[in-house]
């Protein structure tokens, strides 16, 4: 395909088909429902302006396994934000990974109770207060020596605390988006930051973090700051929410469909930067077994690869000169982080853009089938 990636065209078409109440940044689906949350402390706050991200479990496609990714504090990206946490859902015939994004107020993450101001709906761990995040110290660990910016509330957490960790299917928690959360939906999002974005890549690089290793019983459950795994204030878990025992053939979670479209990408987000995206695999010349047809095929697909490797280019340029005006400007980190974000968001949106394009002149160009008149829809 001329396209990055088989998985970066499910993202799109999964994407395309949900309702928009339930848009966050779609990551993966599997047939094999993820682990209980584990039991665990969080770790003090390391200075003002952080919000805690509760930990979940990510999937690993190449592993056929889940991996924990601990919970940590991160540094607001911006004044007014909230952080909305990924959670799974069941969709019908296997659970899909909706990712956190940041935005003005939270939005729908499954009911699950994450805990530490998560109880399944919004965020009672802290709010705006014109321009400074305070902390409610109620539930956060807080050391009121070194952050200035807090309160203590009664907090009233009427929910059950059965640490289960994905919403809807055999088990799963029961709730459905309020008017106000498919609200927030709508709203501008702010895609999880880099680091974020690295500190899931850390998480599925440590082995110790793989469930079929830790038995849902991870030894790094949370972590000061992300990426943060060797710091001393790190926090294991204490217990797994529940007993976990590995499917004996893990492979089995696996989507059974046998195209490359059928596995999408780890819970791992876009690349930031146009730069370092792959480059375009050129596409397999067409056999339909007319070569008329085949050579007008092939001249549809050169176009569009070449269409897209020019908008490639050009974004790659557009970012990277930004990134030069913020060095020469001796842009403050504010900025830069700023500037960060929105390059992360052309890219995705452009991987989306191209996904979509290769979808559309793949189904035009499917060859026919013996006992049809036209090209099906869709191909086993």
């Amino acid at each position: 395909m001329a396209i990055r990636s088989f998985r970066s065209l499910l993202f799109a078409v999964v994407m395309l088909a949900l309702p928009a109440a339930s848009f966050a940044q779609i990551g993966i689906s599997i047939t094999i429902g993820p682990p209980a949350l584990p039991v665990y402390e969080q770790p003090p706050c390391p200075a003002e302006g952080y919000i805690w991200t509760p930990g979940y479990w990510a999937y690993d496609y190449d592993d056929a396994d889940y991996y924990w990714v601990p919970g940590t504090w991160v540094m607001v990206p911006e004044v007014g934000l909230l952080w909305t946490p990924g959670y799974w859902g069941w969709g019908g015939d296997r659970f899909i990974f909706y990712e956190g994004y940041w935005g003005p107020h939270v939005g729908f993450y499954g009911g699950v109770v994450y805990g530490f101001g998560y109880f399944g709906e919004g965020y009672e761990g802290g709010r705006w207060d014109h321009d400074q995040f305070c902390d409610d110290r109620a539930v956060n660990n807080v050391n009121i020596t070194n952050i200035h910016n807090t309160y203590n509330t009664t907090v009233i957490n009427n929910t059950t605390v059965n640490r289960v960790s994905y919403n809807g299917g055999d088990g799963g928690v029961n709730a459905r988006p309020t008017p106000e959360q498919e609200a927030a939906a709508h709203e501008k999002h702010v895609p999880p930051i880099a680091v974020q974005t690295q500190h899931v890549q850390a998480a599925r690089a440590n082995p110790e973090l793989r469930a079929s290793v830790n038995q849902g019983k991870p030894p790094v459950a949370a972590t000061p700051k992300p990426g943060a795994f060797k710091d001393p204030a790190v926090v294991p878990a204490k217990e797994a929410g529940a007993p976990y025992h590995p499917p004996a053939n893990r492979a089995a979670g696996q989507p059974t469909t046998n195209t490359p479209a059928s596995r999408p990408e780890n819970n791992v987000p876009t690349p930031a930067h146009a730069k370092d995206l792959q480059p375009h695999e050129h596409p397999a010349p067409p056999n339909t077994g007319n070569p008329k047809l085949d050579q007008k095929y092939q001249q549809q697909q050169d176009k569009l690869y070449q269409k897209q490797e020019q908008e490639h280019q050009k974004l790659q340029q557009q970012q990277e000169q930004e990134r030069q005006n913020l060095a020469r400007q001796n842009a403050d980190d504010a900025r830069k982080q700023q500037v960060e974000q929105k390059h992360q968001q052309q890219t995705q949106q452009m991987e989306q853009k191209h996904a979509e394009q290769q979808q559309k002149l793949q189904g035009k160009q499917q060859p026919p089938h013996p006992n049809e008149s036209r090209p099906p829809k869709e191909r086993p």
